[in-house]
């Protein structure tokens, strides 16, 4: 058997040339627009807030639980279609650019077909708000809120794939400009729709989820054109590039399932938890969502690191590079615990600042009840952010090498059937918010463990994501004419 050396030659793969890769700087390179990307959503879901709170108390009461709702609803189809981010990441990194695009393009094809899936589960979210008791004003306006986010949530995973693309192949500043734009016409349109403003009617809650999901469209059109412009898609041509592949997609669903549903039980636990909190009295009830609120916004930056660790994996091991992949793993958890290692010791020097923050005016308790009583979480917060780094970098790593399955079932595991009913006994034995609180530390603290244990086995390092698309060929040697013979 005779092949032609010059025919079969791929391009260098750029990760195998890289003798002494500086990984820490590899890691900030990548995380840095992603945590600013991360930036304009906080900032476009504060300006939201703000103009609804400012239009009318029934609508900021009826926006943050139809909100919730409604992400908790599309995360999974925003997950499993941004998984193809992961496949670009292997593709890339065994050289395959042809794979980049077609792992893209399903994708795509994910985003689409799974749109209508989202459509048919309005009636369930009606439900759910129905049954919650909330006061008919404020449901009439849930209702509405909710609805037109979920008419307009399908947008959400196509940004996911055509944004995975350039993410996959580490050019993660590409997706900040059109990340930007949605948030400064998010903003503009909330103010003008709200309150009827530049010609258009004052519609209220209406028009806050019309601006949001229409400047959520913006940065799916523009990814979508970047990707249809790349030298791969424009050398495949558009219809073979965008072509759907029943093999690849299937594999795509093998892993992107779990790493969606991983994300719904995460985000489900903690919203039942937030319901088990909110029966207690108002100054435990504060003092733990502020808390919450005050470690969601210091953690950003590590959900940037986390998904520049699921890259970086997913690139050497595409590569068949295990061991580097297991290096950028660790780099990107020693950065991790850089950054925590100066948040949290704000937490400790300084508690009373980020509590006072959140103090309202007219709040039912006292300044000194509610520093007495926040102190506690701010300081756990300390404590537990070094063990919830492990969880949020080694679960970004072992989702980069395909390990899905392994993620999505441990926080299952842990989170449903140890963490929660824990929490519930813990209530019913009468135990208030700092005896909740000890519970929750728990919780990271063995869930650390066990993603400590699971990338220390090595078990990742055997999975097989791109399922042998890449031909090995048989030992060569070279010919009198000058061609390579197989042995």
């Amino acid at each position: 058997m005779r092949y032609n050396i010059r025919a079969e030659k791929k391009e260098p793969m750029p990760l195998t040339q890289e003798k002494t890769p500086n990984l820490y700087w590899k890691i900030l390179r990548l995380a840095a627009p992603l945590i600013l990307s991360m930036g304009t959503m906080t900032i476009m879901q504060f300006c939201d807030r703000v103009f609804l709170a400012h239009y009318s108390s029934l609508s900021i009461q009826a926006a943050l639980p139809a909100g919730i709702l409604a992400f908790t609803f599309s995360c999974v189809f925003q997950a499993l279609a941004g998984y193809a981010g992961t496949f670009v990441a292997q593709y890339h990194g065994a050289g395959n650019p042809e794979g980049t695009v077609r792992a893209t393009a399903q994708g795509i094809w994910l985003a689409l077909l799974t749109w209508p899936l989202l459509l048919l589960l309005i009636p369930a979210g009606w439900w759910m708000m129905r049954v919650s008791g909330h006061a008919p004003a404020v449901l009439a306006q849930e209702i509405r809120y909710f609805t037109i986010l979920m008419l307009g949530s399908g947008t959400m995973a196509l940004a996911g794939a055509a944004g995975g693309y350039f993410s996959g192949l580490g050019r993660t500043w590409i997706s900040l400009f059109p990340n930007v734009l949605s948030c400064v016409a998010n903003i503009a349109l909330d103010y003008a729709m709200i309150f009827g403003h530049w010609g258009f009617p004052e519609m209220g809650i209406t028009g806050a989820a019309l601006a949001t999901s229409i400047a959520g469209a913006l940065s799916p059109a523009v990814l979508l054109v970047l990707f249809l412009r790349v030298p791969s898609v424009r050398a495949m041509g558009w219809r073979n590039a965008l072509r759907f592949d029943r093999v690849l997609m299937k594999q795509l669903l093998r892993f992107g399932v779990p790493s969606g549903l991983h994300l719904l039980v995460d985000v489900g636990a903690f919203a039942v938890f937030l319901l088990l909190t909110g029966r207690l009295d108002a100054v435990s009830l504060a003092a733990s969502n502020i808390a919450l609120s005050i470690n969601s916004v210091a953690f950003m930056p590590l959900l940037g690191l986390s998904i520049a660790a699921t890259i970086l994996v997913g690139q050497y091991q595409g590569a068949k590079d295990s061991a580097m992949a297991a290096r950028a793993g660790w780099a990107s958890l020693q950065l991790a615990w850089c950054y925590m290692v100066l948040a949290g010791l704000t937490f400790v020097v300084f508690p009373d600042f980020y509590l006072r923050l959140f103090m309202s005016r007219d709040a039912a308790y006292s300044l000194d009840e509610f520093l007495r009583m926040g102190r506690p979480m701010i300081y756990m917060l300390a404590a537990w952010g070094m063990f919830d780094v492990v969880n949020i970098m080694m679960s970004g790593a072992l989702k980069g090498a395909g390990d899905t399955r392994f993620v999505m079932v441990y926080m299952l595991v842990m989170g449903w059937f140890v963490w929660l009913p824990a929490e519930v006994w813990v209530l019913h034995r009468g135990g208030g918010i700092i005896a909740v609180w000890l519970v929750l530390t728990g919780y990271v603290l063995i869930l650390a463990v066990g993603f400590w244990w699971r990338w220390l086995s090595g078990r990742w390092k055997t999975i097989d994501v791109l399922g042998h698309e890449i031909p090995v060929l048989p030992p060569m040697r070279q010919g009198a004419d000058g061609l390579m013979i197989a042995e």
